[in-house]
């Protein structure tokens, strides 16, 4: 019996462990490519959603330094959903911790008055509370970074905690912008850019892709809880929110963007930086094509 025909595995069930001999390769259970949950409690969705990723082991290892990257970038309360929700951050901060992570840190470089962002989101007491280092961005402490392949961007200054972290993981919130349409994933790394950030906006779409070239999260994380839909990026109007109690994780950025996108009645096509980014080899943006997996957490 050739070893390609039949491979022994040890299979998690939910029933316990079940020893499977003899199982033929193409009937191994394919892990989902996006995994989309909705419930009504953040820290059990984030549980829930990444079990069925494969489990938060799958991604962070025992002595790793973990950045977790939310929105802080705005003077708003999580009401408002201009920010990540501080209960999505602060469970992901503390599943990183039992699995072994020497340190975790959080941090964002925000539009408005970082000390009234830090607190008015909540990000910070969550994630304190859960154990992360958190830290406001130092200006002294970006490095200049080579984009090869950059099409907008050939190089730019990015933070060097990030740069210099063993897992990054990315956990954007879902909302409405006045110039790209929306942000969710990809540009969240908005946050990470030293200098003078306005200067991508002339081509926003390629720059964005240019960032993901270069940084690369092991997990994404897509706040739904909230999504703004109307006057972002700062918001401000509770009319404008909307509540999903929804994430959406995954390892693809372009992915994550492009089902992000329907949460808004919109296609990834619809979004610049989503086809550009699926064009040019960085993620998928058909749907269609991914085996996503949908849970009631």
């Amino acid at each position: 019996m050739r070893r390609r025909d039949f491979i022994h595995s040890t299979t998690l069930a939910a029933g316990g462990l079940i020893l499977a001999q003899g199982l033929p390769l193409e009937a191994a259970p394919k892990r989902p490519d996006l995994v989309v949950a909705h419930g009504p409690l953040p820290e059990k969705l984030v549980r829930a959603a990444l079990a069925a990723l494969g489990g938060i082991h799958r991604f962070i290892a025992k002595g790793d330094v973990v950045v977790i990257k939310p929105n802080i970038g705005w003077d708003r309360t999580p009401d408002q959903a201009a920010t990540t929700n501080p209960q999505v951050v602060g469970a992901l901060v503390a599943l990183c911790f039992e699995a072994g992570a020497r340190k975790v840190k959080v941090f964002d470089r925000p539009c408005n008055d970082p000390r009234r962002c830090y607190v008015q989101s909540g990000i910070e007491a969550a994630a304190r509370a859960a154990g992360a280092e958190v830290s406001h961005i130092d200006e002294r402490k970006f490095r200049e970074v080579p984009i090869r392949g950059g099409v907008a961007i050939q190089a730019w200054p990015i933070y060097t905690e990030l740069l210099d972290a063993d897992k990054i993981i990315n956990v954007p919130i879902a909302k409405h912008h006045g110039l790209g349409k929306l942000t969710l994933s990809m540009k969240n790394w908005m946050g990470v850019m030293g200098g003078n950030r306005s200067k991508i906006h002339q081509r926003l779409d390629d720059a964005l892709v240019d960032l993901a070239l270069v940084i690369k999260p092991c997990l994404t994380v897509l706040d739904a809880v909230r999504i703004l839909t109307a006057h972002g990026p700062q918001g401000g109007n509770l009319s404008d929110v909307k509540r999903l109690d929804t994430l959406v994780l995954g390892t693809d950025q372009v992915a994550i963007d492009a089902f992000g996108a329907t949460l808004f009645g919109l296609r990834g096509s619809d979004l610049g930086y989503v086809a550009r980014g699926h064009a040019r080899g960085i993620g998928n943006m058909d749907l269609g094509r991914l085996l996503i997996q949908r849970i009631e957490a």
